[in-house]
C-alpha cells in the first residue's frame, strides 16, 4: 500500500540507538480490524459510562475512603453553601481546602436557575437527574466494555505481534528521555511503530487504569461482594472502592483530552484515518514498503 506519490526525502541524518530516522513518506496499514474496533465501541462505552457514572455520583457527591460514610469528613465533597452576603454559591472540599466551584461544581445552572447539584447538568447522561436511568445507562455500557477489555487484554498478551506492538522495547527505553522532550517540543516522528512513550502510557492504561475501573465497579456491588468478598479486603472497604473507581475515572479524562490533543496536533487527518481505514503515513528510512508493512 505504497503511496509513491508522497515519498519525500529532507537531508535529517540518522540518530544513534534508533532514536529517530531520516525521512522517507510512505503508507503503511497500523491497525488491525480488531483494534480498530475496539477503539470505537470502546470510546462510546466509556463516554456513557463517565456521563452516566457522573449521573450516580451526583445522587450523593461526596468521596469517603475505609468501607463506611463519614459524613463530617469526607475525602471529597461537592457541595453548596452561602457566602457572607447570603448569596449561594458552590464549593468543591478536598480535605481540609476549600474552593469557589460555582458555576461548575457544587452549585450550576438548569433551566435559567442556578441550582446545586454536585456535577452540571450537561455532563450526566440520560438526562439532568435520573438516578434510576442512569444505573441502567451505566450497568448497559459496563457489560459491554468489561468483556471487550477482557478479550483485548488476552489477546495483547498472547500475541507475538501486539505484545510487540505494545511493550517498549529495550532500545525505546533508552530512547525516552529524548521521546518526551520531542513531545514537549511538539516534535513527532511519525513512524510504522508506536514510539516508548506511547507504549508506556497504553500499558498504565491498559493493564492499570481500565482493570482497575472494572473491578472497584464490581466491587461496589453487594451482589459481587456475596459471591467474591475478597474485593472489599483488596481495596479496603465499598468506599475506598468507589473512591479510586472516581480518581481513575478521572485519570482516564486526563488521558483522553493528552492524546485528543496530540491527535490534532500531530497530524489529525492521519491518525483518524489509521482508526478508520488502518492506512497511515510514516517516516520511514530506504527500508520498502513491503517490509514496512510487516511492522504495522
Amino acid at each position: 500500500m505504497a503511496d509513491n506519490s508522497t515519498q519525500t526525502r529532507d537531508n535529517e541524518p540518522h540518530a544513534a540507538a534508533g532514536c529517530s530516522r531520516g525521512r522517507q513518506r510512505a503508507v503503511i496499514k497500523r491497525h488491525g480490524l480488531m483494534t480498530r474496533v475496539w477503539h470505537w465501541v470502546n470510546l462510546v462505552c466509556l463516554v456513557v459510562l463517565l456521563m452516566s457514572g457522573l449521573q450516580i455520583f451526583n445522587a450523593h457527591p461526596a468521596l469517603y475512603w475505609g468501607d463506611d460514610s463519614s459524613f463530617d469528613d469526607p475525602a471529597l465533597q461537592l457541595t453548596a453553601m452561602r457566602d457572607a452576603d447570603g448569596n449561594p454559591m458552590g464549593v468543591t472540599r478536598i480535605g481540609s481546602f476549600s474552593f469557589n466551584t460555582t458555576g461548575v461544581l457544587g452549585l450550576s445552572r438548569r433551566d435559567g436557575d442556578m441550582t446545586q447539584r454536585g456535577f452540571p447538568a450537561w455532563a450526566t447522561l440520560p438526562g439532568p437527574q435520573w438516578l434510576a436511568m442512569g444505573r441502567y445507562w451505566h450497568f448497559a455500557a459496563a457489560w459491554v466494555f468489561a468483556p471487550f477489555l477482557f478479550v483485548y487484554l488476552l489477546y495483547s498478551l498472547i500475541s507475538t505481534q501486539r505484545r510487540r506492538l505494545i511493550w517498549p522495547t529495550a532500545a525505546q527505553w533508552r530512547c525516552l528521555p529524548k521521546t518526551i522532550a520531542d513531545h514537549a517540543r511538539l516534535r513527532f516522528h511519525h513512524e510504522a511503530d508506536y514510539n516508548g512513550l506511547q507504549k508506556l502510557t497504553y500499558v498504565i492504561v491498559l493493564f492499570g487504569l481500565l482493570p482497575l475501573m472494572v473491578f472497584t465497579g464490581l466491587t461496589m456491588s453487594p451482589t459481587m461482594n456475596a459471591a467474591w468478598p475478597w474485593l472489599l479486603d483488596v481495596f479496603g472497604g465499598r468506599q475506598s472502592a468507589r473512591t479510586i473507581h472516581f480518581i481513575c475515572a478521572f485519570g482516564l479524562v486526563a488521558f483522553f483530552l493528552i492524546h485528543i490533543v496530540l491527535v490534532l496536533i500531530s497530524g489529525v487527518f492521519n491518525n483518524l484515518r489509521s482508526m478508520i481505514t488502518g492506512g497511515y503515513k510514516v517516516d520511514t528510512d530506504d527500508t520498502p514498503p513491503s517490509e514496512a508493512k510487516r511492522h504495522a
